[in-house]
């Protein structure tokens, strides 16, 4: 994952806590809903990098070691 998508992502969790925050503070209920959707939203891209990372992390481990035979 590249560090630009990985900054996006934890941009729009911390946004998503402050809005969840300023909603539960004023009693916005949609506010809070609003910051809880886009806390989920960057946790569902984090784990899509995530198995972007494993699976390209994967086939470097294959090319390793199909290169030392």
């Amino acid at each position: 994952m590249s560090f630009v998508d990985k900054a996006k992502n934890k941009a729009q969790e911390v946004t998503g806590k402050g809005k969840e925050k300023a909603g539960d503070v004023t009693g916005n209920e949609e506010l809070e809903r609003e910051g809880r959707a886009d806390q989920g939203e960057a946790g569902f891209k984090q784990a899509g990098e995530n198995v972007k990372d494993g699976v390209r992390n994967a086939g470097d481990a294959v090319k390793g070691a199909v290169k030392k035979d």
